[in-house]
C-alpha cells in the first residue's frame, strides 16, 4: 500500500510549471496543467533525460535531450504502447502536494 509524501507546495508549482523531486533515490517529475497536478517517473527511458526540464504543451512533456514525448497524466507516448512512464497518484491537501510512493 503506497504512502503519500509531501513533494512540493502549490506556490512552488504554479500552472504551466514543472518541478523535479528526488525521494529515496527515485526522481519524480511534477507538473501543473491548468491546476491539475500530475506526477510521473522523472527520468526519460531513452537515455535518462530529466523530464521536468522539458517543455510542456498541454499535457505533453518533451524530453529536453532527444525529444521523446509523454503525457504527464497517463504516462503514454506517441512512440507506441510498449513504452510508458510510471504515473503516481497525487493528492493536494491545503497548499501541500502529496505523491504516492511505494
Amino acid at each position: 500500500m503506497p504512502g503519500f509524501v509531501k513533494m512540493a507546495t502549490l506556490n512552488e508549482l504554479p500552472p504551466g510549471s514543472a518541478k523535479e523531486v528526488e525521494y529515496e533515490g527515485r526522481i519524480y517529475a511534477l507538473f501543473n496543467v491548468g491546476g491539475t497536478i500530475s506526477a510521473i517517473d522523472g527520468i526519460c527511458p531513452h537515455q535518462g533525460g530529466p523530464l521536468a526540464d522539458g517543455p510542456l504543451e498541454g499535457t505533453c512533456v518533451t524530453c529536453p535531450w532527444h525529444g521523446w514525448q509523454f503525457d504527464v497524466q497517463t504516462g503514454k507516448t506517441p512512440l507506441g504502447t510498449r513504452i510508458k512512464q510510471a504515473v503516481y497518484e497525487v493528492k493536494v491537501e491545503g497548499q501541500d502536494v502529496l505523491v504516492a510512493v511505494v
